[in-house]
C-alpha cells in the first residue's frame, strides 16, 4: 500500500477492499462497475492491477476513484483507466458529492501520475461537479449512456416506458413455442458464447468488416473468459437470461446487480430463431420485471451512438440517453494516433456503421 500525504489531501493506492465496499455501502447511487467486483473481472480477464485511489481531504470527507493499469510495463508506459473501455468508472463518492476544491484536487492528482495516460469516466448519475473542475491539460470523449428509470416500478415501466411495438413483441412471444430461463451460477455462459459468436458473424457482414479481423478487434477488446469471470465473481447477482426456440439457444442477455442498479452489460442472438419469437423483448421484459421486483431503481441498458438502430432499440423500452463523457491527460496524442489508424482502416475496407 503506498501513501501519500500533503497539505490538502491523502492519497492511498490501492485502495483497502473493506475501506473500498464501506464507502460503496454509503453511495446510494454506485454503479455495478465501480465495485471492487467489477475490477477483479478485469483483472482475471487481462494482464491488469489494481491501482485504485482513495482519497481523505482534510474536512474527513473521502471517495474512492477505482483504477487499473497493465502490468509489468514500465510506468511512464502505461494507461491507467477508471475505465473508458470497459464500462462507467469514475467516483465511489459516500454522502454527497465533493465539492469543487475537492473535485480539482482529484483531477490534479490524476494528472500528475507518470503514465503516458490517464483516464477517468464519472458516473452518469454523477453530479456534475466533475465537469465543473476539469483543469487544462484533460480532453473529453462523448459517450451516451440510455438508462430506463425504475423508481415506478414495473407497471409504470411497462404501460408509460415500454413502446406499444415492444408490448406486442412480448406478448408474441409468450404466446410461441421459445422458451425463457434465467440462471444464476452460470451454467449458460456456453449458451451465451455460442451465440456470441453467431451474433459477431453477423455484425461483421453488417459493417462490413472482414470476419478474421472482427474477430481479432472483439478478441483483443474483450476475451471470451471475460463472462465467464464475471458470471463467477458476481454469482446470484449475474443472471444469464437466455430464449431457446427450437431446442436450440435463439437469444441470450447478461444482466449483472448491485444495490439499486441492474446493468444489462450484454447480449447476443441467432437472427433467424430469435426474431421469428420476439425473442429479445421478452428477455428485456423479464430482465426488468425481475429488477423491480429486486428493489432496483435503475436499469441501466449501456452505450450507444444517438440515432443508431441500437439506441432506438434502448429507446423502445423507455431508456432514455445520458451524457457520460470521458475525460483523460496524456503526454503523448494516443488517442488522436488511435482513431486515425481505426478510420483509415475503416475507409480501406468499406467500414459501415450499424
Amino acid at each position: 500500500m503506498a501513501s501519500a500525504q500533503g497539505s490538502h489531501i491523502e492519497v492511498t493506492s490501492p485502495v483497502p477492499r473493506e475501506l473500498w465496499w464501506e464507502l460503496a455501502r454509503r453511495d446510494r447511487d454506485v454503479l455495478v462497475t465501480q465495485t471492487p467486483t467489477w475490477l477483479d473481472c478485469l483483472c482475471d480477464a487481462w494482464p491488469l492491477e489494481d491501482v485504485s485511489r482513495h482519497y481523505r481531504f482534510a474536512s474527513g470527507a473521502e471517495l474512492v476513484v477505482p483504477m487499473v493499469r497493465r502490468r509489468s510495463w514500465p510506468g511512464r508506459l502505461l494507461t491507467e483507466e477508471s475505465w473508458p473501455g470497459w464500462g462507467v468508472g469514475g467516483a465511489v463518492v459516500p454522502d454527497g458529492a465533493p465539492d469543487v476544491d475537492q473535485a480539482r484536487l482529484v483531477f490534479d492528482d490524476l494528472a500528475s501520475r507518470p503514465a503516458l495516460r490517464v483516464a477517468v469516466r464519472f458516473s452518469p448519475r454523477g453530479p456534475s461537479v466533475w465537469d465543473a473542475s476539469v483543469p487544462e491539460g484533460f480532453a473529453s470523449v462523448e459517450r451516451t449512456t440510455y438508462l430506463l428509470d425504475l423508481a415506478g416500478g414495473f407497471e409504470e415501466a411497462w404501460t408509460r416506458g415500454f413502446h406499444s411495438s415492444v408490448r406486442q413483441g412480448a406478448r408474441r412471444a409468450e404466446r410461441s413455442q421459445a422458451t425463457f430461463e434465467v440462471d444464476r451460477t452460470g451454467r449458460f455462459v456456453p449458451q451465451f458464447q455460442q451465440l456470441y459468436e453467431e451474433s459477431l458473424v453477423r455484425w461483421a457482414e453488417q459493417q462490413h468488416e472482414p470476419l478474421a479481423l472482427a474477430r481479432w478487434r472483439r478478441l483483443r477488446e474483450e476475451p471470451p473468459r471475460l463472462v465467464a469471470a464475471v458470471a463467477e465473481r458476481f454469482g446470484a447477482d449475474c443472471a444469464i437470461w437466455l430464449a431457446s426456440h427450437e431446442g436450440r439457444p435463439a437469444a441470450a442477455i447478461v444482466v449483472l446487480r448491485h444495490g439499486t442498479h441492474a446493468k444489462y452489460w450484454r447480449g447476443a442472438m441467432d437472427r433467424s430463431l430469435a426474431a421469428p419469437v420476439h425473442a429479445n423483448h421478452m428477455l428485456h421484459r423479464l430482465a426488468i420485471q425481475d429488477a423491480c421486483a429486486a428493489g432496483c431503481l435503475l436499469y441501466d441498458m449501456g452505450d450507444a451512438r444517438p440515432g443508431s438502430t441500437l439506441a432506438r432499440f434502448k429507446e423502445s423500452f423507455g431508456a432514455r440517453p445520458v451524457f457520460s463523457p470521458a475525460y483523460y491527460r496524456e503526454r503523448l496524442p494516443l488517442t488522436a494516433a488511435d482513431r486515425y489508424l481505426r478510420e483509415a482502416v475503416k475507409r480501406l475496407i468499406g467500414f459501415r456503421n450499424a
